[in-house]
């Protein structure tokens, strides 16, 4: 039987979020609902998740050694990773050691770069996904680009919201592709993956819980993306049923290789009848902050709940829904919101500005949601409230 007592006294539960973002303050949040202490961790001052936790670090993901010393000094109930690029040697060694890294340890090891996850879904698990090459150096990625044809996908092994990501439409493409992956890579220049350019009618993500009653699915998402980073997502994605159980049964297999407990984002290329693996976080997705309107348990309540081994019972859908990023450009620490007042005055609608603290270059900044009759009618209302927002960078 769980039980959480007090924070800070011998009963209170623990967890430490290793990057403290958008999805990150969400969590925290949730945990906090259920009476956890939540410290937050990230590499720069005031993140979002830092502003509601009760504590908080500044560090790299990637300092082990330092990770080790703030786990081992705050000896947290729960090790819960929010960003890809991280010291996961250190993750190993400390849930060898009795810690307990949600999912696991090896689930963040496998996600963190697109070469383990791939080799595992497609050479361990026989799932179908598109063709790829990974290359270490540009004479490998020139070699890999021709095995796999043009055109096709360039993406650093380690990144996130399409950064370093690039497509090669013909041969002149080669040479300034490899640039924008080493230049975009979460840890760095490094290593590549090369993929198979694929046909598809729609891609989809499908959050997935695992949790102490077992595996539960929510409604399939859709979503827009631009240079690799979401734009819109909106759920349910309509799809045929039988496509539908084919992806569920891809998430499952995928999940369940990676064990634990908590919510993954799994994302899917659908053309027809024919489902392919793309890939897979073992933590709340982006596209996933529509179910902060569409559902009763929003993709954090789950992910919170299935942590605490919590029951989930049911996910109660409220109806078609969309979210739109807020997505600013600019340089500075001075950012100012207008215009809500006329976004909120659509019914059905709601808005997060996460509180990140300055911009460089391009950063989402807030999610605008909305839920209506249909999907279609959900997305013309995000757009709706999009021309309503005002964002003012000094």
């Amino acid at each position: 039987m769980l039980e959480i007592g007090t924070i800070g006294k011998s009963k209170g539960k623990k967890a430490i979020l290793l990057g403290s973002g958008e999805l990150g303050k969400e969590i925290a949040i949730e945990l906090q609902r259920l009476g956890v202490e939540v410290i937050a961790c990230d590499k720069y001052p005031n993140a979002p998740a830092m502003q509601v936790a009760h504590k908080h670090y500044i560090v790299s993901m990637l300092d082990g050694k330092k990770l080790r010393e703030i786990i081992t000094t705050e000896k947290p109930n729960f090790i819960i990773p929010e960003v890809e690029a991280i010291a996961t040697k250190t993750l190993m060694e400390l849930e060898k050691e009795g810690y307990n890294v949600i999912p696991t340890a090896n689930a963040t090891f496998l996600t963190m770069n697109r070469e383990g996850i791939r080799r595992l879904a497609a050479e361990q698990l026989g799932i179908k996904t598109s063709p790829y090459r990974f290359a270490a150096t540009e004479e490998e990625f020139e070699a890999a680009v021709k095995e796999i044809g043009i055109p096709c996908v360039v993406k650093p092994i380690m990144s996130s919201s399409g950064h370093g990501q690039s497509v090669i439409k013909s041969e002149s493409d080669i040479k300034n592709s490899w640039n924008i992956a080493q230049e975009g890579g979460r840890a760095g220049a490094g290593k590549v993956i090369v993929e198979g350019f694929v046909k598809f009618d729609y891609e989809i993500t499908l959050l997935t819980v695992r949790h102490i009653g077992g595996t539960s699915f929510l409604e399939p998402i859709g979503h827009y993306q631009k240079d690799g980073d979401y734009q819109e997502s909106w759920q349910p994605q309509p799809m045929n049923p039988i496509v539908l159980k084919k992806a569920q049964q891809i998430a499952e297999k995928i999940t369940t290789a990676l064990g634990g407990r908590g919510i993954f984002g799994v994302e899917m290329f659908v053309q027809g009848d024919e489902v392919i693996f793309s890939e897979v976080s073992p933590r709340p997705h982006d596209t996933g902050m529509v179910t902060m309107i569409s559902q009763d348990l929003s993709e954090f309540a789950l992910h919170a709940r299935a942590i605490l081994g919590l029951p989930i019972p049911n996910i109660a859908f409220h109806g078609p829904s969309a979210s739109k990023a807020v997505v600013v450009e600019g340089e500075t620490e001075d950012i100012t919101f207008s215009g809500l007042e006329d976004a909120l005055s659509l019914e059905d609608t709601s808005i997060r500005i996460f509180g990140k603290p300055y911009i460089s270059g391009h950063r989402r900044m807030a999610v605008l949601l909305a839920r209506a009759n249909s999907v279609d009618e959900a997305r013309k209302k995000v757009q709706q409230m999009a021309g309503c927002i005002k964002v003012e960078v000094k």
